[in-house]
């Protein structure tokens, strides 16, 4: 998620990423990368390179803490369009100083604009599109006015616990515990006990997962009628699921009107970006003016992550993926498992999240906890997963990309790709789960486990990227 703290500065890691500094680090380790060759070593320390490392430098943390009276805070940009409990709010949890997606995009976003908000993992996205939201809904109305849509229920109750801490009444100030309600619509299982709160009192805000909204939606349980902001977060992902594309169609032409709301598409990945512009203002899911706010799109990997990845035949996979985790002893990190195709469900066979689970717990013995997130499992289920993670304490967590979006692990600390992802946006996603702690100085890791035909696939992703992956041998 976006709410990254805003006053984390990356510039002091970046020589953490020289291949020989890693390896030092880790000499315990069973597996040697090979070195560089020339033309990589070259183009990963070449000034150029260096120079794009430098577009994600925040302001230094000493001007952080005596901001300039020329440095606008939050605040500032704020203050004519949000309500100043909101603000005290913002101020009371950490939200002090902008990010650069916030500083390029609020303008536009209280000036009433429709706005595609582009930019990387942690950037500050979610916070941003929630002023707006602040700065827009009558708190005194008793109405429906805001929604925002997520791919996936995770990503859905890390918005709304956001949105709630928001709203939360400041310190010192007199008056109800909350300046307005929030929904979480994130189960369709529970639509009877939705039906009765949108009649006894309407929240103002509504955060739904696709599929549980066109549920409500369909059975006319509530209309778009009185909607002022729709945002729809991880948009690219939406609209690359066959699952949810069509019901966000509606929802954002059959359901409402683009002319009698505002409209924000956010998102670290929008593959095609002009071409996706161009089509949400000819399909109407925007207005004509809309703007584009692109930050940082060069250069998106976290500056201590360390890419690796190890060939090995298929057999061998599980095997590797042990010895790995064995040799790394990591605090915490996620397994990430391709999800099973139709065909082979139709065949009966276990899924490959289901193979993996059941080897760790056999052959690991370790001291990490083994967790399971994927798609097909329940609310309930998957709740559990992510309250054991947030428990705190070391787990190696085994799932399909639907922990890839937004759902934050801040003590991550190595990704493994037992399967590799699908896309370089995959890969990217994936990648972001580490290196969320702030000011933290451990070293992450992404490792692939590769079959040799999918060298060039990874090598792929390499250039598209811009990042450097180191072979591990045996």
């Amino acid at each position: 998620m976006d709410t990254h703290n805003n006053t984390l500065s990356v510039s002091s890691h970046l020589l953490l990423l020289h291949p020989l500094r890693l390896l030092s680090s880790s000499s315990s380790s069973c597996y040697i990368p090979r070195s560089h060759n020339n033309n990589h070593f070259l183009k990963l320390f070449s000034p150029n390179h260096i120079n794009r490392f430098s577009n994600f430098t925040t302001t230094p943390l000493p001007a952080i803490a005596n901001p300039s009276p020329t440095t606008p805070t939050l605040r500032d940009i704020c203050q004519p369009h949000v309500p100043d409990q909101f603000l005290q709010r913002m101020e009371e949890v950490g939200y002090v100083m902008p990010t650069e997606v916030q500083k390029q995009a609020l303008p536009h976003l209280f000036s009433g604009h429709d706005c595609i908000l582009h930019a990387q993992t942690g950037s500050g996205k979610t916070l941003a599109y929630l002023l707006l939201i602040y700065s827009i809904i009558n708190t005194k109305k008793s109405s429906f006015q805001a929604l925002v849509l997520v791919p996936t229920r995770e990503l859905g109750m890390q918005v709304a616990k956001v949105a709630r801490i928001l709203a939360a009444k400041p310190s010192g100030v007199e008056g109800e515990q909350r300046l307005c309600t929030i929904m979480a619509l994130l189960d369709g299982g529970t639509l009877r006990r939705h039906k009765s709160w949108f009649k006894a009192e309407p929240p103002a805000i509504v955060v739904a997962t696709v599929e549980s909204l066109c549920q409500m939606l369909e059975k006319q349980l509530f209309s778009l009628g009185t909607l002022r902001v729709l945002v729809v977060d991880e948009v690219d992902f939406i609209f690359n699921s066959s699952k949810q594309v069509s019901s966000l169609r509606k929802i954002l032409t059959s359901y409402s009107s683009c002319n009698n709301r505002q409209t924000v598409f956010a998102s670290a990945s929008i593959p095609q970006h002009n071409r996706f512009i161009n089509e949400a203002m000819q399909q109407k899911w925007t207005k004509r003016d809309v703007v584009h706010i692109q930050v940082s799109p060069v250069e998106p990997m976290p500056s201590r992550l360390y890419h690796r990845f190890i060939v090995c035949d298929t057999k061998r996979k599980l095997q590797t993926l042990l010895s790995l985790i064995q040799s790394d002893a990591p605090e915490s990190g996620i397994i990430f498992v391709g999800e099973q195709s139709e065909k082979s469900k139709k065949a009966g066979n276990a899924p490959s999240t289901s193979l993996v689970i059941d080897f760790l717990k056999t052959s690991y013995h370790g001291s990490l906890d083994i967790l399971l997130l994927e798609d097909d499992m329940n609310f309930n289920s998957r709740a559990a997963s992510l309250l054991e993670v947030r428990k705190g304490g070391g787990y190696l967590l085994v799932a399909t990309d639907v922990a890839a979006r937004g759902v934050d692990f801040p003590e991550m600390t190595h990704i493994y790709n037992f399967d590799l992802p699908k896309t370089a946006i995959d890969y990217l996603h994936r990648a972001g789960r580490t290196c969320r702690k702030p000011f933290s100085d451990v070293n992450c890791s992404v490792t692939s486990i590769i079959v040799s035909e999918e060298r060039f696939v990874l090598k792929k992703y390499e250039n598209e990227l811009m990042f450097v992956c180191e072979e591990l041998i045996e």
